[in-house]
């Protein structure tokens, strides 16, 4: 299974699996009136348009390049995420407003065992969702696929939350409306580490100080470069186009020296998969002076 495919399961499994639980959650929460589990219920509304913003994102980030985008559609992947976080925070904006004019009314939880059987199911069917994203993430670096991890992750934390306020909200009344307003935080803190993300992606960030090292290694090995320069790197999707120049013995051939190029490019392309391209430009030095 590639990356897109895993990506697009993802998607297909948020969607289902967030469906039915902000449909079980949204009867519970009205029935009972429990602010906590209303917002539950709507981070779940919001994580049913994060899994659709998977599916479309995964589904144009797959494709390749074409006569307009040299580079193929990877970024797809960035924008979309850039806009399930900002679904997420105003969302979050949403049922913290919500929450505090219910505290000002005195609206208040009544209890009912099946808040809290809504809340066990909840955090089960979340934690195997988290568990299959978390595994499919650390094998194909999909921000999207991180996303909808983070999701699962977030509501697990979320409705254990929200159960702990509906299990003592029968001695402390209040505990319900600031759990709402806690979970509203959670999200919006959430969304904007995952905004950040994807917008440094999109403002083309270079790559990490780990990533280069692999490269100024492999380098390294070449003997024959004398001295590199004007190292630069571009996001590619979830990958890298990286440049630099390659400053090598003036008296060799133009042959010898493009090889020399060419060798590293075929290396670093082929042990570190974070590269898309490499572009190798060889300038000649004068070694006798």
């Amino acid at each position: 299974m590639d990356r897109y495919q895993s990506a697009k399961i993802t998607g297909i499994l948020g969607i289902l699996g967030n469906i039915f639980l902000c449909i079980i959650k949204a009867i519970a929460g009205i029935i009972s009136n429990s602010q906590s589990l209303l917002a539950d219920a709507f981070n779940s509304a919001g994580d049913i348009f994060s899994s659709l913003m998977t599916f479309i994102g995964n589904k144009i980030s797959s494709k390749g390049a074409d006569d307009d985008h040299h580079l193929g559609h990877g970024k797809a992947e960035y924008i979309y995420s850039l806009l399930i976080s900002i679904s997420m925070f105003l969302l979050s904006c949403t049922m913290i407003k919500n929450a505090i004019i219910n505290w000002f009314h005195k609206d208040y939880l009544t209890y009912s065992n099946w808040l809290v059987i809504v809340c066990i199911i909840t955090i089960v069917v979340k934690l195997l969702l988290f568990i299959y994203t978390s595994y499919l993430y650390k094998k194909h670096k999909n921000i999207l696929i991180l996303a909808n991890s983070k999701d699962h992750r977030n509501d697990i934390f979320i409705t254990t939350l929200t159960l702990g306020s509906i299990l003592f909200s029968q001695k402390f009344i209040f505990l319900d409306t600031i759990a709402g307003i806690l979970i509203s935080l959670w999200i919006a803190a959430t969304a904007i580490k995952l905004f950040i993300e994807s917008y440094d992606v999109l403002m083309d960030k270079s790559m990490d100080q780990e990533t280069e090292d692999k490269v100024l290694k492999i380098i390294e090995r070449h003997k024959e470069v004398l001295k590199i320069n004007h190292f630069n790197s571009t996001p590619v999707g979830y990958r890298y186009q990286i440049s630099f120049t390659i400053f090598v013995d003036g008296n060799l051939s133009t042959f010898e020296s493009h090889e020399i190029a060419n060798s590293l490019e075929r290396e670093i392309e082929k042990e570190i998969p974070e590269i898309y391209l490499s572009i190798i430009h060889v300038n000649p030095v004068d070694i006798k002076k």
